[in-house]
Order: C-alpha cells, then sequence, then structure tokens
C-alpha cells in the first residue's frame, strides 16, 4: 500500500483491510480497501463548497496587499483533494518580481508535499506520499521563523498530525519573505515562475497574518470516527489574513474573513464551484491506475479527453457500491469523425476491474454490464461484435446518458437525454420493468467507461458537475445537480453512502 490516508476522509492512518459497511475506494496499487463510515453531519461546522482547478485551464486566483504584514510569523490552511498525479501542481504561491523570497507550497512530481520559500531555495520535503484521489487532507502550514529551534520555525500539520519524516529537512534563515507583503499571492499557481497550476479541489483556504497557529484552530478529531473533522476558526486574521470560502460562485474570489481581501479571479467560472468538500466528498475517476496513463483527465477527474492508445481502454469511478439506489450521468463531448461512436458506459464489479497495462472492455467480464453508443446494444462477458443484444437508441455528441443502479433489487437501467431506454421503469423495484440487466448480486461495482478513440472526449457528473446544468435536478436527500431527474435514486457521495451503506 502506499502511504497515504487510504481514501479516508481527514484520517492520517493507511489503509485498513477490514470491510467495513460496503464504502470501497481503489487506491493506486489496485488494491481493494475499505473506509469507515463517514459520519453524516460533522458537529461542528460544515464546509459547503470548494473551488475545482484545472491545471490545463491555467486558471488561478490572485491577490496583492496593499502594504506589509507580518512577513516572518503566519499560518496557512486549506482543504485539498488531488485531481492529476505524479506532476508538480503547486497550491499557493507568491513572489517578487527577481523570485526572490517567494513562497510555495505544492505536490512534487513524485507526489510529495514540498513547502518552502525561494532565493536561496529552502524547503521541506515530506517523504510520504499522497496519491489518494478519493481523499480530502487538510493542511496546515505554521510559521514563525523567529524561533530559536529549526524544528519550531515551519511546522507542517496532515489531518491535525505533525509532519516529522523529511527527505529534505532545510533550515528556514530568520528574515522577511515574500508573504504578506506587497507582491501578488495566488491561489491555485506559482508565484514565481506563473505556472505550475493546481489540479483538484481547494476549500477553505485561509492566511492568519501574525500567527503560528496549531491546527486545532480549524480542525478536531471526532473521537468516535476518529476522523479529522474542520472546525470554524474564530480567531483574527490579521491585515493581510484572508479566508476564501468559494460560496460566491459569480465571486469565487470573495475574501470573508472581514478584511475584504478580495482575490482576482483568472479562468475560472461559475461551473468551477464544487460541492465536493471535506464534509461531502463526491466520487470522480478514479485516475490511479495503470490504464488512466493513456488518457487526459481534466475537471478534478470529472473529464475526459481521449484515449491516446486507439484501442479499447476502461476507466473507473472512485466509489465502490454494495447496497442503494445510485444515479450518475455522463456527457459525451465529442466522438471521432471517422466512425461511429464507440463508447460503452456501465459499471462493473471490483474483482473483474482489469488492472493490466493493456487494459480493455470492462464489459467483457462475467460482471461488466454496459450500454453502447455505436449502436444502443447492451454488452455483457463479450465483445462488441458478438451477442451483444438490442436495447435502445445510439448516442453522440452532446448527449447526456443516465445510469441507475438499483443495488437492492440488482437491476442496471440507462437513460438518453432524460428517457429510460426500452421503456424501462428504475422505480419499478424488484420486478424491474425492461431494466437492462439484472445483475449478480454478492459484488461491489464500480462505475466504469471504455472508449476506443484519441478523439472521443466525455465528462461524468457526479452530482457536482463540470459541466452547465440548464434544468437541476437533486436526489431525494436534496444533494447533488443533475440534468435530469434522478427518480429516487442518491448521488455518490460520503453522506449518502454513509446512510445507505454503500
Amino acid at each position: 500500500m502506499n502511504q497515504d490516508n487510504g481514501g479516508i476522509i481527514g484520517k492520517i492512518n493507511t489503509p485498513t483491510t477490514t470491510v467495513a459497511s460496503g464504502i470501497w475506494s481503489l487506491d493506486s496499487q489496485f488494491d481493494s480497501q475499505s473506509s469507515s463510515i463517514w459520519p453524516l453531519a460533522f458537529p461542528n461546522t460544515t464546509i459547503a463548497n470548494s473551488c475545482r482547478f484545472d491545471d490545463g485551464s491555467s486558471d488561478y486566483l490572485t491577490f496583492t496587499p496593499s502594504g506589509n504584514g507580518n512577513r516572518k510569523v503566519f499560518t496557512i490552511s486549506l482543504w485539498v483533494k488531488r485531481g492529476n498525479l505524479g506532476i508538480q501542481t503547486e497550491m499557493i504561491g507568491s513572489s517578487d518580481s527577481g523570485f526572490g523570497n517567494g513562497l510555495f507550497l505544492e505536490f512534487t512530481s513524485s507526489d510529495t508535499l514540498r513547502f518552502g520559500f525561494q532565493d536561496p531555495n529552502v524547503f521541506k520535503i515530506t517523504t510520504r506520499v499522497f496519491r489518494d484521489t478519493l481523499a480530502w487532507y487538510h493542511i496546515c502550514v505554521a510559521i514563525d521563523v523567529t524561533q530559536s529551534s529549526n524544528s519550531d520555525r515551519v511546522k507542517i500539520y496532515i489531518n491535525g498530525i505533525q509532519e516529522t519524516s523529511f527527505s529534505t529537512d532545510d533550515t528556514m534563515a530568520n528574515e522577511d519573505r515574500d508573504w504578506n507583503n506587497t507582491q501578488a499571492h495566488s491561489v491555485g499557481r506559482s508565484g514565481a515562475y506563473n505556472g505550475l497550476y493546481f489540479d483538484g479541489y481547494l476549500a477553505e483556504v485561509v492566511n492568519v497574518d501574525g500567527q503560528q497557529l496549531l491546527p486545532t484552530s480549524f480542525g478536531a478529531f471526532n473521537p468516535a470516527t476518529n476522523i479529522w473533522e474542520p472546525v470554524a476558526y474564530a480567531g483574527t486574521y490579521g491585515t493581510n489574513g484572508f479566508r476564501l470560502d468559494f460560496a460566491d460562485s459569480s465571486a469565487l474570489g470573495n475574501d470573508v474573513s472581514g478584511n475584504d481581501n478580495d482575490f482576482t479571479v483568472n479562468n475560472l467560472t461559475s461551473i468551477d464551484q464544487s460541492s465536493d468538500t471535506c464534509s461531502n466528498n463526491f466520487a470522480s475517476i478514479n485516475s490511479s491506475y495503470y490504464a488512466a496513463s493513456s488518457y487526459t483527465l481534466t475537471n478534478g477527474n470529472l473529464a475526459v479527453d481521449g484515449n491516446a492508445s486507439n484501442a479499447w481502454r476502461s476507466l473507473y469511478g472512485t466509489f465502490g457500491l454494495t447496497s442503494g439506489k445510485w444515479y450518475w450521468e455522463i456527457k459525451i463531448d465529442a466522438i471521432n469523425s471517422g466512425d461511429a461512436n464507440n463508447f460503452a458506459i456501465g459499471v462493473v464489479s471490483s474483482d473483474q476491474v482489469d488492472q493490466s497495462s493493456s487494459n480493455g472492455k470492462f464489459f467483457g467480464t462475467a460482471q461488466g454490464y454496459a450500454y453502447h453508443g455505436k449502436d444502443g446494444k447492451k454488452l455483457n462477458n463479450d465483445t462488441v461484435t458478438a451477442n451483444g443484444a438490442s436495447y435502445g437508441d445510439s448516442f453522440t455528441t452532446g448527449d447526456i446518458v443516465g445510469v441507475f443502479l438499483d443495488l437492492d433489487n440488482h437491476k442496471l437501467y440507462f437513460s438518453k437525454n432524460g428517457t429510460v431506454q426500452a421503456s424501462g421503469d428504475p422505480t419499478s423495484g424488484s420486478t424491474g420493468t425492461n431494466a437492462a440487466f439484472s445483475i449478480t448480486t454478492g459484488h461491489t461495482y464500480f462505475p466504469a467507461i471504455a472508449n476506443y478513440y484519441s478523439a472521443e472526449h466525455y465528462s461524468f457528473n457526479y452530482g457536482s458537475p463540470p459541466f452547465t446544468i440548464s434544468s437541476g435536478n437533486a436526489d431525494s436527500n436534496s444533494y447533488g445537480n443533475f440534468e435530469y431527474p434522478t427518480q429516487g435514486y442518491y448521488t455518490c457521495n460520503t453522506k449518502n453512502l454513509a446512510e445507505f451503506g454503500g
């Protein structure tokens, strides 16, 4: 197992192998693992929104203070959920025009966490890696370079626990830095190089000017669950302090600390406001496996740009499901112009996920079930050309395919643009009126999609959409935002998983 928090929100320990209530994820080595139950609500505070950053879109926020604050003592706190792995991607950055004394907080290309200053380059690099794209991590960096001991000058906390193991642990000099000064402060990119854009989600980004704080100012362990949960910060912020809660989709850079240190928005739109947070974590596409290298994942691992292999390859969702009724949507953004649409959308059991580098058709397995865009056939345990059964309409660019997974009655239905195919009725329960499939019981199922060509693009909506929704439909718990009604099914988020048992 990789040393990460195992897909558990706010949990510092490594993955457990004990199965708990059917909430499953696939880690970066494709070991099946389970998490503990997420709480239905946090006792102290709830984080409602995050901002979704895409490194391919060069989006970021920037703010230049009008005067100097405390350049030696400050605390930065944020919650983060990663998108692309294996790249250098920066959450916070600043510098002057000569790159001197600039600050940076980033994930390295080795997926470690690095914090430091430039000119001279001094930094801390964790030995621990962060490769779980399901997990929300709380990062707190507390700085006081006036302290006599170097170990006290920069303290890094992950989910409430101080990091003590570093591959690089440089001495931080007692000198002013380019933070809380009149240089540009960036969220979502490097300040020094105007690049290294962040990919993933950020929530509750806080800067406290003039105080070196403990992480308990921003979070607390729930003794019943051992989960690190957010706590509303109740202190002062200092001259150049700020708090970004991303609550206003039309002004994602609003500072709500009371200081009015608002950030300028660059290449972000209202679509980039997300309800995916540590308080209610939503599914996405799993980027941590072999075949993902064939694809370019964007928009917080919710959009897929092509398939470089020009051969069948499959991608999977981050949540595995064992019971309950679940709904999600896939929008077809582009198809291959030289051939008909070669998309297959459906589900596959965890024990039949293809782990090989030549990962192909998820629907070529006994517990792999798909709706095929080229001809509208339904596919199971076979190739495209053999034994595909007639089912519904083909689908093409602009269409939205809905998936209704009923694991209480072991039925699977599909819709196209809001119309359930084959006159199916997802509300028919055990009767399963015109279900596409009666699926095998006793398995954990993952959302799955396979496509063939590099020109084929598509986007997933698990309830926090990466594309514009014209109508707006929540599930029966009032979670999620979908183009079409969910018909009593639920979005794939942790509050629903905790309530319905996965």
